[in-house]
């Protein structure tokens, strides 16, 4: 069991949100954040930076991103459900944005080939997240 599964079924708060579709959500979210942050600095590494600085930028954005919805995804107590849908289609946005533009330089980089491809996978998750279960008042403590 990973962390994220024992931290959820542990939290005396039932998830908003469908179980496996958080807990994988979560998972993709951190992979991605990790993902854009190598990415970019791979980047920064390569003969010509300046030619990547847009991937550059939207690998630190959508890694900012995708940190922050992880986290917020991981809270379970008082989650206010339409602020977390608002964060999560924003990373989904993110995640679309900067796959984008590291598919453009994929075939000369295989670094960003590797985040094209976990910013696909998180932008899948943050889209199969969905609506929440149960409003906030009708979720019952988990004993």
């Amino acid at each position: 069991m990973h962390v994220i599964e024992q931290m959820t079924k542990t939290n005396p708060q039932a998830p908003a949100f469908d179980e496996s579709a958080l807990m994988r959500c979560i998972e993709e979210c951190f992979a991605c954040a990790q993902s854009c942050t190598a990415c970019a600095d791979a980047c920064t590494g390569e003969a010509d930076p300046k030619a990547l600085a847009r991937c550059i930028r939207l690998n630190l954005d959508c890694a900012d991103v995708c940190a922050t919805t992880g986290r917020m995804l991981s809270r379970q107590q008082q989650p206010d459900t339409e602020l977390i849908r608002q964060q999560v289609e924003l990373c989904a946005l993110a995640c679309r944005v900067c796959a984008e533009e590291c598919a453009k330089h994929a075939s000369m980089h295989e670094h960003c080939r590797v985040c094209m491809e976990a910013c696909r996978r998180c932008e899948v998750a943050c889209k199969a997240l969905g609506t929440p279960t149960a409003p906030r008042a009708q979720q019952t403590a988990r004993h």
